[in-house]
C-alpha cells in the first residue's frame, strides 16, 4: 500500500467514480452534479478550489480526500474536509487512516487552526473511526444549506 499523494488531473476520472460510489452509499445516487471537466478545471490551474489526496493499491486509486480552505470567525484559517472516501472493497485496510493522516499533516503544514467536516448521523463506522482518531463529533450542531433552487427562491423573495 502506497502513501497518499497529491492527485493529478489524470486521477480525476477515478476520483469521480469514487464520488459517485459515495453518493450511492449515502442513499443519494442521483445527487452528484459535478462533472469530470468541473473536477479538472476546479482542482488544477492557477487558483485551485480544492486539494485532493489519493492513495493507491496496485496502481489503482482506492481512496481520496478532498479539502479546501475556510475561514472561522472564532479561529481564523481552517481546513474543510469535504469527503474522505475509501472504495468499498478496501474499507478496513488502513487507507482511511492514511488519508486522514495526510489531511491532518497538510493542515499542520499550512498552519490552520482547525480541520472540520461532517458525517452522517447513521454512519456509525465513520463516526467510530473519527472518534478513535480524537475527533470531536458535535452531535448538537445541524448542517444548514441552500441548494441552487433554494438560492433562487431566496433571491426571488428579497427582490
Amino acid at each position: 500500500m502506497n502513501q497518499p499523494r497529491l492527485a493529478t488531473k489524470s486521477d480525476m476520472p477515478r476520483v469521480l467514480e469514487l464520488i459517485n460510489a459515495l453518493a450511492v452509499f449515502e442513499k443519494e445516487p442521483d445527487a452528484v452534479e459535478i462533472t469530470l471537466t468541473d473536477l479538472e478545471n476546479d482542482g488544477f490551474g492557477e487558483q485551485p478550489k480544492f486539494v485532493c489526496f489519493v492513495v493507491e493499491i496496485n496502481d489503482s486509486v482506492e481512496g481520496i480526500a478532498i479539502v479546501y480552505p475556510r475561514y472561522s470567525t472564532w479561529k481564523g484559517e481552517v481546513l474543510h474536509l469535504e469527503d474522505l472516501i475509501v472504495s468499498e472493497k478496501c474499507r478496513g485496510t488502513g487507507l482511511g487512516t492514511k488519508l486522514l493522516d495526510a489531511v491532518v499533516t497538510y493542515a499542520s503544514d499550512i498552519g490552520v487552526k482547525r480541520v472540520s467536516w461532517e458525517v452522517l448521523d447513521w454512519n456509525e463506522p465513520a463516526i467510530n473511526f473519527y472518534e478513535s482518531k480524537g475527533a470531536n463529533v458535535m452531535r448538537d450542531w445541524d448542517v444548514v444549506q441552500l441548494d441552487e433552487k433554494g438560492i433562487s427562491n431566496y433571491l426571488d423573495n428579497i427582490n
